[in-house]
């Protein structure tokens, strides 16, 4: 018998990485001696695995730089519309192995570093996440600048180079505890510095009404420095730019007039203005009103605004002199789209600049404002919304509480002259709300400042026009729309999955990477033998692989045969993670009560964050792991049922688990999950979705037919009628003797022996004040988890509703997102030209 193949072999066999040809296999292996080279010549004689990852980014990075140059000079020539995506989170993960598949270069690189006997994958693994985002909000943004750049969209990623990004999380007896994530530690060699585009911030000061018009004065001024990172398009030579801005004390902060004689203490004190960009704030869909956050907020707006205008002003004809003065194109060249109501201070800012300094009279100003802004709505949950208190404003930043005041007061004599008479109304529709204190709605002011306002899947989107922007959708329904999330293919199926990408462009050819849709063609294989076992025989092969890695990072064994059961997101209420372990609870009471009996042996698989302030979060993975604890220490179980709490969830070990997933838990309450976009991922990479009718969960159900998912559980209108009538938990709980059982097991310390009490948090919740109504859906939700075990029985029955899942995944790309956003709301055109590589001459 032949032997196996070695894992770089198997991935030289993967055509859609690209060809290796000899030449380029030397220049990259003289390029990464060259690097490895200068680096060691520096300080040692030894190289260590960290010093190898290096060599190889530069080597990769000198690759980008010249398409890099020629895209930007290309925008320069060209002057196209340009995009400018702001968001307070960019969740980018790593970005070795992406750089080298969009520009082809994957296999060359790895047969060089495998000749040069190193092992690519092991390099890899060396490289830290970018984790500057919480969850789905800082990933879509990273999938958008993937799509934005592989559609030749002249777009620019805005946001903070935040020093530490979310934090690491460790589980100490069965907790979570958080650490510093020092990602920049060793260095970033994707990022270059831009110290000669620094640009003042201001904070703080007056405002002084004088014959020419307001003034702020007497401001604090923090620089902002913008760090460049590239971001290729796939193999078309395009390369965008995200900027993150880094706070920077100017060298005469604080030792002006009135600090004379402390000297030291005035150099110490430019930390306070440096840590605007230090942390990543860790709260995914909860707002907390602090004010360094809020600085975070007005600092990225205020440098982004004043690079627009500067790239808007200045001339095609190779100087740098401001040439347009006339802002009236300046909807034409330029389009703001804000992710969340994080970036919603570009409104008033804008404002600021046209009116204050460029002394436009302010209809025209707000003109501008409104055709040039656009507003993604990414949550309903209240406790998620931005409300800022006006003393902030006060404070912080006066000049623009006096325009939001203005664009209030205008704002609502529109309203009362269409509604006299309706006060109501102009208290529901005000950007100001009353109360103690009083405070700024900023989903409001985004409404109110843009031409169009989205939601990101169908129902979220429908829910956002009868409900919280109801009042506003009445007077413009024209301003709001909808585009459903995506996710790049390119990172999550070609990068992540190789062995499904191969066996698919085997079938179909290669066109789908940037052409999901051509998925469906898969749908003519559902009968053929051999696809079926080639799907089957990667899916076994990513999972053998998953447990490999488990095995080495945290030495548990797990039955790589059993339904890989895999809920993976941030902790959250809405979330359900607990709905998921009262159903490990059940099957672990349904074993022990009949020991003998055949069950479809589980890996139940739960990961993700908690905010650190957020209690509840935290005992519900204190729950999870002490459920783990006795069900994985029971001999009477044996391998039938696992319950691993996956720690450190994170974009690089979303990589990995994916492609090994049987199961997608997706199973928030009807009305709550916006869209989720790690139900597409599943759904691409052959897992099938367990899940409510809520978010895009709905969108995928009609792509791929009821049947092809588990769907379960209240829709929204059940839900809605339940608030209606009320939820009352007691109810289920005596009438379903498996969750009493359950419930029983948690409160009277089953899991928790030494600490009977640890749970009264969560069953005091669960019994008494559950917004999110986990019992009402147990039952659904327990009888479709015994269809999986049913279907999963069949082998080849579920192999073929996972093809009918992957081929009807086609409308979850965020190309088709971006092409949706380009020409419904920013007015553009995705473009197919490919520009000149760097070793061809321009025409």
């Amino acid at each position: 018998m032949s032997k196996p193949l070695t894992d770089q072999e198997k991935r030289k066999q993967i055509s859609v990485r690209g060809i290796a040809g000899l030449g380029d296999v030397s220049e990259i292996k003289k390029s990464f001696n060259r690097h490895l080279h200068f680096t060691l010549v520096k300080d040692r004689n030894v190289a260590t695995p960290r010093d190898y990852y290096f060599a190889l980014a530069h080597t990769v990075r000198d690759h980008l730089v010249g398409r890099w140059i020629r895209t930007q000079q290309y925008y320069y020539e060209k002057d196209p519309k340009r995009i400018h995506y702001l968001s307070l989170e960019f969740y980018m993960g790593r970005t070795l192995q992406n750089t080298m598949i969009n520009l082809g270069l994957q296999n060359t690189c790895d047969e060089a570093i495998y000749q040069l006997g190193l092992d690519l994958e092991e390099l890899e693994e060396i490289e830290e996440d970018a984790g500057l985002g919480n969850g789905g909000l800082g990933r879509l943004a990273a999938c958008f600048l993937d799509s934005m750049a592989s559609l030749g969209l002249a777009a620019y990623g805005y946001g903070i180079r935040y020093e530490f990004g979310i934090f690491n999380q460790k589980i100490a007896n069965g907790w979570q505890v958080e650490e510093a994530d020092d990602w920049l530690r060793y260095g970033n060699p994707w990022e270059k510095a831009r110290p000669e585009y620094m640009l003042p911030v201001h904070f703080y000061g007056r405002v002084d009404h004088t014959h020419e018009g307001p003034k702020w004065i007497d401001t604090q001024v923090v620089l902002a420095m913008p760090y460049d990172t590239p971001v290729p398009g796939y193999k078309n030579n395009t390369v965008n730019t995200m900027r993150l801005w880094s706070a920077k004390a100017p060298n005469d902060f604080n030792l002006k007039e009135f600090n004379v004689g402390d000297y030291i203490q005035a150099v110490l004190d430019r930390n306070l203005a440096e840590n605007i960009s230090r942390v990543l704030y860790p709260n995914d869909n909860f707002f907390e009103g602090k004010e360094l956050r809020l600085k975070q907020e007005y600092f990225v707006v205020a440098a982004t605004l004043q690079d627009i205008i500067r790239r808007f002003k200045s001339s095609k004809f190779g100087c740098r002199d401001p040439v347009r003065t006339s802002f009236e194109a300046f909807p034409e060249k330029v389009a703001i789209q804000l992710n969340d109501t994080h970036p919603a201070l570009a409104i008033p800012e804008l404002m600021r600049i046209l009116v204050d300094i460029e002394r436009l009279d302010w209809e025209k100003a707000w003109e501008i404002t409104t055709k040039t802004c656009a507003y993604t709505n990414h949550t309903v949950l209240p406790e998620a919304l931005e409300r800022w208190p006006i003393y902030m404003f006060e404070k912080l930043l006066p000049r623009h509480l006096q325009i939001i005041y203005e664009i209030n007061h205008r704002h609502l004599d529109r309203i009362a002259a269409l509604y006299p008479g309706d006060h109501d109304r102009l208290r529901r529709m005000s950007l100001i709300e009353e109360g103690d204190p009083k405070r700024i709605n900023m989903a409001h002011l985004c409404v109110v400042g843009s031409h169009a306002v989205n939601g990101v899947a169908r129902i979220h989107s429908d829910i956002v026009k009868t409900t919280v922007f109801k009042d506003f959708c009445d007077i413009e329904p024209e301003k709001f729309q909808n585009k459903t999330n995506g996710i790049t293919p390119r990172r999550w199926l070609l990068l992540c999955n190789p062995g499904l990408a191969d066996i698919i462009a085997e079938k179909i050819g290669e066109d789908f990477l940037t052409d999901l849709f051509q998925l469906r063609k898969l749908l003519d294989f559902i009968n053929d033998e051999m696809f079926i076992r080639d799907v089957a025989k990667v899916k076994q092969e990513n999972k053998l692989k998953f447990a490999a890695y488990l095995e080495d990072e945290y030495k548990v064994k797990i039955n790589p045969e059993s339904i890989f059961d895999i809920h993976v997101k941030r902790i959250h209420e809405y979330k359900r993670q607990l709905l998921n372990c009262l159903h490990v609870i059940t099957l672990y009471n349904r074993i022990k009560k009949e020991p003998n009996k055949k069950f479809v042996p589980r890996t139940v698989m739960i990961g993700g964050k908690a905010a650190p302030g957020y209690h509840m979060a935290k005992m519900i993975i204190k729950l999870i792991t002490s459920v783990g604890e006795v069900v994985n220490h029971d001999p009477v179980v044996g391998d039938r049922l696992k319950v691993i709490f996956l720690e450190n969830y994170r974009v690089s070990l979303a990589e990995k688990v994916i492609p090994a997933a049987d199961l997608s838990e997706q199973i928030s309450t009807a009305g709550t999950e916006a869209s989720g976009t790690g139900n597409m991922k599943f759904m691409l990479n052959g897992a099938l979705t367990i899940g409510t009718m809520d978010g895009a969960n709905v969108e995928m159900a009609e792509e791929a037919g009821e049947e092809n998912l588990f769907i379960f559980g209240m829709r929204v209108a059940d839900v809605e009628a339940m608030d209606k009538k009320g939820y009352n938990a007691r109810e289920y709980y005596e009438r379903l003797p498996e969750l009493k059982q359950a419930m029983d097991q948690i409160s009277t310390g089953f899991f928790s022996p030494k600490e009977p009490e640890l749970f009264k948090d969560i069953v005091n919740m669960l019994m008494n004040h559950d917004r999110f109504k986990v019992f009402a859906d147990y039952e659904s939700y327990i009888s479709s988890q015994e269809k999986v075990n049913e279907l999963y029985r069949n082998p080849k029955e579920w192999t073929k509703k996972v093809i009918r899942n992957i081929a009807a995944s086609g409308k979850f790309s965020s190309d088709r997102t971006i092409t949706e956003y380009a020409r419904e709301i920013w007015g553009v055109e995705p473009s197919d030209v490919k520009i000149p590589p760097p070793n061809e001459p321009r025409e």
